[in-house]
C-alpha cells in the first residue's frame, strides 16, 4: 500500500522517497527525519503511527504497556525532537494523531487511551516550548460527534428525553421538571423539550495567544476532535 500510493505521486511528478521503520525503537525516529535532508528541508511532521493493545490494565503486562507508549506516544517526540531544526527554519508544524480514547475511558483499551491522552498533553507542550520558534503543533482525534444532528436523540410528542430534563408531561402543554418545555401548536398535550446543550465554561489560559478565554483549540478538543495550541509559546 505504501509503495502504491508513493508510485501514484510520482506519477504526477513528485519526488518521493519511504522509510520503513519499527517505532517503537528509540533509534529510529532520527533516521526518518535524516531521510527528509534529501529534500533540503522540512515543513510539516505529521506522526500518524500507532498500535492499538485490547486488554484491561489488571491483564496486560509491563512490555505490553511499554511498547504502546513507545509507539503511541514516545515516537511523537523523538521525531519532533529530530526535526526541530528543520522545522524551526521553515517556521513549519507538527500534527500527530491522537484519539477520542485520550478524552473519554473505554473499555478494555486502558493502555491505548492513556498512551493517547499524554500525546495530547505532548503535543499541547511542543506548542508550549516550540511556539517561539514559530513552529505550530496539534493533535487529531478522528472519532464520532455525538452533536451531529443524525445523532443527537429524536423525541416524539409528549415522550421524555433519555437523560434529564422533563420528567413528566403535564395537562396544558407543559413539560415538569423543565422551564424550557414550549406548549405544542392548537393546544395539544405534551410538550416539546429542548435542552440547552452548551453549558458555561470556565475561562482557562489559551496556550495559543497567551489570553484568557475558549481558542478555538480549546473548543474543537471534543467536537471537532482538534487539541494542541496553534503556537506562540506558554501563557
Amino acid at each position: 500500500m505504501l509503495e502504491a500510493a508513493a508510485g501514484e505521486l510520482r506519477a504526477a511528478g513528485a519526488e518521493v522517497i519511504t522509510c520503513v521503520v519499527d517505532l517503537a525503537d528509540p533509534a529510529t525516529p532520527a533516521r526518518v527525519v535524516q531521510a527528509a535532508e534529501t529534500f533540503g528541508g522540512l515543513d510539516a511532521l505529521v506522526s500518524n503511527a500507532g498500535v492499538v493493545l485490547r486488554g484491561s490494565l489488571l491483564d496486560i503486562s509491563l512490555d505490553q504497556y511499554e511498547l504502546v507508549f513507545a509507539i503511541n506516544t514516545r515516537a511523537t517526540w523523538l521525531l519532533a525532537r529530530a526535526a526541530h531544526p528543520m522545522l524551526k527554519q521553515a517556521q513549519g508544524a507538527i500534527v500527530a494523531t491522537a484519539s477520542i480514547a485520550a478524552y473519554e475511558p473505554t473499555p478494555a483499551l486502558g493502555a491505548y487511551a492513556a498512551s493517547k491522552a499524554a500525546l495530547v498533553m505532548l503535543v499541547r507542550q511542543l506548542a508550549c516550548d516550540w511556539g517561539p520558534d514559530g513552529i505550530r503543533a496539534n493533535t487529531v482525534s478522528p472519532g464520532d460527534d455525538p452533536d451531529r444532528p443524525e445523532r443527537r436523540p429524536r423525541l416524539a410528542v409528549g415522550s421524555q428525553p433519555r437523560h434529564g430534563g422533563a420528567k413528566s408531561a403535564r395537562p396544558g402543554g407543559r413539560a415538569g421538571g423543565s422551564r424550557r418545555g414550549h406548549r405544542l401548536p392548537g393546544g395539544a398535550g405534551g410538550a416539546v423539550h429542548h435542552r440547552r446543550r452548551h453549558r458555561r465554561r470556565r475561562r482557562r489560559p489559551d496556550p495559543a495567544d497567551g489570553r484568557l478565554g475558549h481558542g478555538p483549540h480549546q473548543r474543537s478538543e471534543r467536537r471537532l476532535g482538534l487539541a494542541g495550541a496553534a503556537g506562540g509559546g506558554c501563557p
